[in-house]
């Protein structure tokens, strides 16, 4: 299956982040406090220092979670805490990512229980597999992207955490001992041992990180190399050098310049993924990242608005000349703009192609990179069209109008925006549709939006002068040339206008009436809330009589059980079949897969009563989209 990780680490090296603890204590946070606590606690702390490694060039940050297993946290009384508190690492990461708006990977940083496991230990193997599995679910349940198993300094423990973490997930998984001086780890392992043992494991990177500096570190991953040199994926994040306690705090003596001067030797001996570990800092990570562009200056750019595309939409491959008047381009461009042809999207339902539309999440800042980087992935892949969320669920993000601007005219790709009538009065609703439909915005799914006090901001007012179907009838009027009073717009609009219908809503009768009222003010095609049960979406149907415009069912893709274990108990006006909860429990650790199944024998079962899917990834993840993508075009 296509993983983000994998597939970068295929194009060369990717920088990791540095010390979370250094940069706590550096803010006078001292070792007695429960730095996991800190993710409830103080939460704006952990994000800025998220925010300060992004911005030095890391594209993988580790989540603040490294003690929180039940063993560590009862040094505190919090061993009761563990879910919580890496459910809200893993969502602090996430938030401060999405808001970057860069392809930066989230890892779960898992590490070491703090007691010898095994004979003679404290903790039996079987509690330590308990421990590990309860803080992986948590992180898995957070969104994260990967595992990082990290500064294990005893093997057999590092082999549980590795068994545990592969038999709970088939999300990739680093690992990575920590050695001595001398080349070996604390329980006496040399690297060619630990090479073979982890291979054997199912790590799918290798590595080493604290402890020793990047000489030292550069001497072990010789080790490795040579031991496997067929293996491809090695990892490594060494210490800022030994410490110094001066006056009661620590000091480390490797400086970023030192660590800039590592980085292309970590390349050459194979590393793919290298950042830093205690000592280091986002200084010593913007100068990996200087280094890092002398070997691959083709990454690290990022998308920059206002070059490549112009303001008034046109096709990619325009035919006004570059010598022609600026009169003639003018009426060429205002041909375009005006146009009454009925949009891609609609000429392919008219055609009855069966349609797939995958659905994006606008950015939480200012920058659409990654947005824009997964839009062209699904674009390559063959999605027919993207639609684009409206602040869903009341969480403020970057507006779904101007996010279609910059993919329809920076990808190539049609879209179909979402568009609310609870942030907008009905002159600006008028206004903005108007805007849209000269950018080229031509396919609308009319929502009301969920209520203020849902989201970011409880207290703000929903405005609701109409609802979707009110929006929807107002959308028809542009189409025939008149806005909301009837007041001539020049020339009829062609937009393309959607309507929701939740086919398992608690309350049926009313939702099918809204429909039937929808589809009376001229809804032109449908796009249903998440579909589960194929014979449940046939029965509602059938009750709602006959449907002469097409259907799009969504798609919610499930990764793993604690995902669709919240869907089913939770989330009300979502229907999850207890089989298919069965299913995904008995998955373990591939669940991503048995949800890639249970998606792709959905959209077969739904084939004949629909007309198109769209696909919904969790927390933003593309990869199972993509593989279910590729799946339906080559059908």
């Amino acid at each position: 299956m296509f993983n983000p990780l994998l597939e970068r680490l295929e194009k060369g090296p990717i920088l990791c982040d540095g010390g979370m603890g250094t940069l706590l204590y550096n803010r006078g946070i001292y070792y007695d406090v429960c730095y996991e606590e800190l993710n409830v606690k103080q939460p704006t702390i952990i994000q800025e220092i998220h925010r300060d490694y992004i911005a030095a060039g890391s594209e993988i940050i580790e989540t603040n979670t490294f003690g929180a297993n039940r063993y560590r946290l009862a040094h505190f009384g919090l061993q009761d805490k563990v879910r919580e508190f890496n459910l809200k690492g893993a969502k602090l990461a996430r938030e401060v990512r999405d808001i970057s708006g860069e392809s930066v990977l989230v890892a779960g940083s898992v590490g070491p229980l703090g007691q010898l496991v095994g004979a003679g230990g404290s903790v039996k193997t079987s509690e330590a597999q308990a421990a590990f599995k309860e803080q992986i679910e948590a992180l898995m349940e957070g969104g994260v992207d990967l595992i990082i198993l990290e500064t294990f300094y005893n093997f057999q423990e590092m082999w549980q955490a590795l068994r545990t973490a592969r038999a709970t997930t088939d999300i990739p998984i680093v690992a990575q001992m920590t050695f001595t001086d001398d080349g070996r780890t604390f329980s006496g392992h040399t690297p060619e041992e630990v090479m073979q043992m982890l291979r054997q494991g199912g790590a799918d990177v290798i590595g080493l990180n604290c402890h020793v500096g990047p000489q030292g570190t550069l001497a072990v991953l010789e080790r490795f190399a040579s031991a496997s040199p067929t293996f491809p994926y090695l990892s490594a994040q060494p210490n800022a050098g030994a410490p110094q306690r001066i006056e009661g705090r620590l000091f480390y003596n490797a400086t970023p310049e030192y660590f800039g001067q590592y980085v292309r030797q970590f390349h050459e001996m194979g590393v793919k993924i290298m950042g830093g570990c205690c000592g280091t800092t986002p200084l010593h990570i913007a100068k990996m990242r200087e280094a890092l562009k002398s070997i691959r200056p083709e990454e690290g750019k990022t998308f920059t608005p206002g070059k490549g595309y112009s303001p008034i939409y046109s096709p990619p491959h325009s035919d006004v000349g570059p010598d022609a008047s600026v009169h003639e381009q003018v009426d060429r461009l205002l041909e375009k703009v005006t146009s009454v042809l009925p949009t891609e999207l609609a000429q392919k339902l008219a055609a009855g192609k069966f349609v797939v539309s995958i659905e994006m999440g606008p950015p939480k800042g200012i920058n659409p990179t990654k947005m824009l980087q997964a839009t062209a992935k699904m674009a390559e892949l063959g999605a027919d069209v993207v639609n684009i969320t409206d602040s869903a669920m009341a969480k403020v993000r970057m507006g779904s109008m101007a996010c279609a601007i910059l993919i329809q005219q920076s990808i190539g790709i049609e879209t179909i925006i979402h568009y609310t009538t609870r942030d907008r009065n009905l002159m600006a609703l008028q206004s903005d549709l108007l805007g849209a439909h000269a950018n080229g915005i031509r396919n609308v799914l009319a929502l009301t939006g969920d209520p203020p006090s849902l989201g970011d901001y409880p207290g703000a007012s929903g405005i609701w002068d109409v609802d979707a179907i009110g929006l929807t009838a107002m959308l028809k009027r542009f189409n025939r040339g008149q806005d909301w009073n009837g007041r001539s717009i020049g020339s009829p609009a062609n937009f393309n206008v959607g309507c929701a219908f939740n086919p398992t809503a608690t309350d049926l009768p009313t939702e099918i009436e809204r429909l039937r009222k929808k589809l009376a003010a001229g809804a032109q095609f449908i796009m249903t809330q998440p579909v589960f049960d194929p014979k449940l979406l046939r029965e509602t149907l059938q009750e709602v009589g006959e449907v002469k415009i097409p259907i799009l069912a969504g798609i919610s893709l499930l990764n793993n059980y604690k995902q669709t274990e919240y869907l089913y108990h939770e989330v009300p006006g979502i229907v999850v079949p207890l089989p298919i909860l069965e299913r995904m429990r008995a998955a373990g650790e591939k669940g991503m897969k048995e949800g890639l199944k249970i998606a792709t024998e959905l959209v077969e079962e739904i084939d004949g009563l629909v007309q198109g899917v769209y696909l919904m990834p969790a927390h933003n993840k593309y990869e199972a989209s993509g593989e279910l993508l590729k799946l339906i075009k080559g059908r």
